[in-house]
Parts: C-alpha cells; sequence; structure tokens
C-alpha cells in the first residue's frame, strides 16, 4: 500500500504548487475567461489554462513512478501533449470545432498506434463468449476515446465541477484496476487523481482559475486511455459498465445535449444552458451546492461500479434508484418550469 502513497502525494503537492505558476503564464499570453454571455456563471475575468499543472504533476509522476509498458507510456505522453497544445491554444484564441476535432482524433490514433485498443466485449448473452471487433478495433477505440475527452470539456461549467468528476473517475478506475489484478493502471489512475485534486482547492467555488480547455482535454483523454486499458479489456460481461457508470454523468450530460441540440435543429457543438448543472442552478441551488450534489451523484455511480466487480446486486439495485432521482428530479422540475 506504501507504493501507492508516495505517487499521489507527489502528483498532488506538483499540481498544488505549480497551479500559481500556471496562472501566472495564463494572464501573461492573456489565457483569460471573459463572461460575454448569460451562459457563463461566473461574473469576472478569471485565468485559465491551469490544466498545466495537472498534466506536468501527473507527466512527471508517471514517468518517475509508472510500471506501465514503457510503449504505452509514451503513447499517452505524445497523445495528451498533443491535446494541451491545442488546449493552450485554444484558451487564448478559440480554434474551430472541425479543426479540434481533428487534432483530438490524431491524438486518439497515437494511442491507438502505441498499442491501446478496443478489441472484444464479453458477449452480454453469453457470458462466455466474445464479441471480436476485428477491422473495427481502430475507429471504435478513435471513437471512444474522442467521445470521452470531449465529456469532460461539456461537463466543465461550474468552480470545481470537471476537476472533482475526473477525480471520482479515476479513483473508481483505480479501485477496479486494483481488484482485478492491474496494478500499473491503478498507480496510473491514482497519479490522475493526486494530480486532480492539487488543482481543486484553487479550482473549488471562488475559483482563482479555470482548467480551460488544456485541463479538460488533457484529463478526457488520459481518463480514455485507462478506462481502455484498465476496464474494456477485462473479461466479464460487465466490463463496458463499468467506465461507463465511472464517466455516468459527463457521458449522459453529452448524450442529452447532443439530442436536445438536434431535436432543436442547432449544431451539436453549440453551447447551451441546458446541461445538468445549469437545470440544478436553475431550481435555486447555488454553485457550491450544485457542484456537491454533482460530486455526490458521481460518487454514486462509482461507488454502483463498485458493487457490481463485487457482485453486490443488491446494492446495485438500491444505487441506481437513488441516483435515479438524483438525476431526474432535478430535471423534471426544470421542464415543468420551462412549460408555464
Amino acid at each position: 500500500m506504501d507504493k501507492f502513497i508516495l505517487p499521489i502525494c507527489i502528483a498532488f503537492v506538483l499540481s498544488f504548487f505549480l497551479t500559481p505558476v500556471a496562472k501566472k503564464f495564463a494572464i501573461k499570453v492573456g489565457a483569460i475567461d471573459v463572461p460575454k454571455d448569460n451562459r457563463r456563471v461566473h461574473t469576472k475575468p478569471i485565468p485559465r489554462m491551469g490544466g498545466l499543472a495537472i498534466y506536468a504533476a501527473f507527466t512527471i509522476c508517471m514517468f518517475l513512478f509508472s510500471d506501465i509498458e514503457f510503449q504505452k507510456l509514451m503513447g499517452i505522453f505524445i497523445g495528451s501533449t498533443i491535446l494541451v497544445f491545442t488546449g493552450m491554444v485554444d484558451d487564448v484564441k478559440p480554434l474551430r470545432a472541425s479543426l479540434k476535432l481533428v487534432i483530438q482524433i490524431v491524438a486518439a490514433l497515437v494511442l491507438v498506434k502505441f498499442g491501446f485498443r478496443i478489441e472484444f466485449l464479453t458477449n452480454f448473452l453469453n457470458n462466455s463468449g466474445y464479441i471480436f471487433f476485428d477491422g473495427l478495433s481502430i475507429p471504435i477505440t478513435v471513437i471512444w476515446v474522442v467521445g470521452i475527452t470531449n465529456t469532460i470539456n461539456l461537463v466543465d461549467g461550474l468552480d470545481g465541477l470537471a476537476t472533482g468528476i475526473a477525480t471520482i473517475a479515476a479513483l473508481t478506475f483505480a479501485y477496479v484496476s486494483y481488484s482485478t489484478g492491474n496494478i500499473p493502471v491503478a498507480m496510473l489512475s491514482l497519479m490522475l487523481a493526486g494530480a486532480s485534486l492539487g488543482f481543486l482547492p484553487h479550482n473549488f467555488n471562488p475559483a482563482s482559475i479555470f482548467m480551460g480547455d488544456t485541463g479538460a482535454y488533457f484529463l478526457g483523454f488520459v481518463l480514455a486511455a485507462i478506462s481502455i486499458e484498465g476496464t474494456l479489456k477485462g473479461t466479464t460481461a460487465l466490463t463496458l459498465i463499468i467506465p461507463v457508470l465511472a464517466l455516468g454523468l459527463p457521458i449522459f450530460d453529452t448524450a442529452f445535449a447532443i439530442i436536445r441540440r438536434m431535436l432543436n435543429k442547432k449544431p451539436i457543438f453549440e453551447a447551451d444552458k441546458g446541461h445538468f448543472h445549469h437545470r440544478l442552478l436553475q431550481i435555486g441551488m447555488g454553485q457550491k451546492r450544485a457542484v456537491l450534489v454533482i460530486y455526490f451523484i458521481s460518487i454514486l455511480m462509482g461507488t454502483t461500479a463498485v458493487a457490481i466487480i463485487n457482485n453486490a446486486m443488491i446494492n446495485v439495485s438500491v444505487l441506481v434508484v437513488i441516483t435515479s432521482l438524483m438525476i431526474f428530479i432535478p430535471i423534471y422540475r426544470t421542464l415543468g418550469m420551462e412549460n408555464k
């Protein structure tokens, strides 16, 4: 257990003390989030690009402590670095959505090139059989990586929200990987959690800095890589459910956002105020309370994943009911307000 404590502590300390450095750099290069529309929750200019601190802390610890094979370590490093530089540019001067998508695909292909692939899933109808993707393995892996990368970015709407969700997801992956004997991925997950936690004191409401696209792309990308290596390569019928639950709220929120925008005949990448955190604000919650509620829902979803791994199906049923109520009651209330 001691070998897990040192990496997560160093990642936390590095991230915590590098964040003020990232803040000074963001101010110097003009990476400032200025509220220009009513979709923004903050009311004053705040530096972004704080994700640089998370990236630096995680990368240093990854090279120092990670036992994951060097080829895959380099895949994570090169792919995440591509997205971090993209996020840095985007935090200063917004890039076209199409260009960012192309770069995300390139970063995902880097992972594929270095050995990250979703090659099969267990057949739900036959637990002893498998569904092999064969030639579809590469596109499925790319879609998964790009999708998870963007879910973290889209959910980053309140102080500390994306940081906390990513931390909870990383801790869930750490437990699942450890339980299945995948110690290198468990270690990697804990380092990511430590780096995120080190940034959180600066990012929680009232935030003094945002992670920006720099951090959101990085966290989403690394979580996608960890989920492939740590959970999607399992041999149980529930392997797909684990990462979906660990990242449940941002995945569902993003899916509903896409459906909502398609129904309203609006561009998929056009921002709106229909996200779950916006709905919590609409029913009268302040930023802190809304973020804490979403943290709690994310913890419930992560706990559900853990209960599934432990075959505690009664606990799973209770957790699913509680989580569903906490999600759908605010949505129902806001829909009622909109129809009045």
